[in-house]
């Protein structure tokens, strides 16, 4: 199994930081702002009334049923407490949902680019990755022909991410529905829809896939606190399934994990019984960064973008720098492009190779517009030197 590539980079960049340089990470994708003061004063009460004990494996009661009128309310699925599963964030849901649908040889349809730990969830569970490729020109989304064509006898899961990790692209109702339509045909096909990007989203409505005719028993639809609610380092994430395959993920995480932390749990009755509003400043901030990212960023020459409409990256094709060189610095990929950046321009991205899609780099902008811009300027001096 390899290293998540963007940890990898993380810890490179405490690294060098350590060492006394100046490293604007761009690499992690962590929203800069600190948890809601309402949510961390639930949390401190739930420790006082010692909330302090073992919980059900698949969550507190209270909380599977603040999950279930979220799920109604924000986005139009209906499950029942039964079908539901809270675990210690998305990435647990997402290894347990596949750990329980995929055996020895099925193969996974994956929209690429994609979430980097895809890739080796679908390794550890015995399957095998089919790779559906969306350039730039596509705002990386796959059109149902390709899905249609890459289907076969062993296909049994198709996972995606909208609004999406790596890019930033959401699917539309209308897209969603192309996608839907090729699925109803083969009813043998479990759909994992990652919606942990849900509230940054600068459309308008999130879509969810589940809500669709024909969709409602054919989806696990995972979602999360950590990148709307600013609660990474909480470790929540919680799924709505078939409740055969939320069966099959209770006990599997009961062997591997248990239940979530139980402060954690009720922090997260009171964030998800918020209106989503109550987060829309977040969404704003981010809305204005990348406006900001976008203007920076066309300034390069040799960058080609697009304008993600949703989560906090960009996803640049950098494919005109291959074959320049600055010095002894000869770039020939994206992983050499970003370990340039990181050494030259002291600024941490990471290679779209770790996403299935080589010629790209992913750029968070998480992170402080004044950040941002230093990071950009930085970014330009350095790639200025290539030749």
């Amino acid at each position: 199994m390899a290293e998540s590539e963007t940890l990898a980079m993380a810890r490179m960049s405490r690294e060098l930081k350590a060492q006394g340089y100046d490293i604007i990470n761009l690499s992690l994708g962590e929203p800069d702002f600190d948890t809601p003061n309402f949510i961390k004063e639930s949390a401190k009460k739930a420790i006082d009334q010692n909330f302090s004990h073992y919980t059900p494996v698949p969550g507190y009661d209270d909380l599977l049923e603040a999950i279930r009128v979220k799920f109604e309310r924000d986005n139009g699925l209906i499950y029942t407490k039964n079908q539901i599963v809270v675990s210690t964030g998305a990435k647990q849901c997402i290894a347990n949902a596949m750990l329980a649908l995929v055996n020895e040889g099925d193969e996974v349809l994956v929209p690429a680019p994609y979430w980097v730990s895809y890739r080796e969830i679908i390794k550890l569970a015995g399957g095998k990755s089919v790779e559906i490729y969306a350039p730039i020109e596509q705002d990386f989304k796959i059109t149902p022909t390709q899905l249609k064509a890459a289907i076969n006898h062993k296909s049994r899961v198709f996972i995606f991410s909208s609004p999406s990790n790596p890019t930033g692209s959401l699917y539309t109702r209308e897209e969603l529905e192309g996608i839907a339509d090729v699925l109803r045909k083969y009813p043998e096909i479990t759909i994992i829809s990652d919606e942990i990007y849900e509230l940054i989203n600068f459309t308008g409505k999130h879509e969810s896939i589940g809500t669709l005719p024909g969709m409602e028993n054919r989806v696990v639809t995972i979602n999360g606190l950590s990148k709307g609610f600013a609660m990474t380092g909480w470790r929540l994430g919680y799924m709505g399934a078939p409740e055969e395959i939320a069966k099959a993920c209770i006990k599997i995480q009961g062997q591997f994990t248990s239940a979530t932390c139980s402060i954690t749990q009720r922090a997260a009755i009171t964030a998800l019984q918020a209106q989503p509003s109550a987060m829309d400043y977040m969404k704003e901030a981010f809305l204005k960064r990348r406006n900001l990212m976008y203007e920076l960023l066309k300034t390069i020459p040799g960058l080609k973008l697009n304008l993600p409409p949703g989560a906090f990256y960009f996803f640049p094709d950098v494919i005109s720098y291959f074959g320049k060189q600055s010095g002894d610095k000869k770039i020939q990929t994206a992983d050499d492009l970003c370990m340039y950046l990181l050494h030259d321009a002291h600024v941490a991205t990471v290679p779209g190779s770790a996403f299935g899609a080589e010629g790209y780099i992913r750029i968070s902008y998480a992170t402080s517009e004044n950040e941002l811009t230093k990071a950009a300027e930085r970014m330009k001096q350095s790639l200025e030197k290539l030749s």
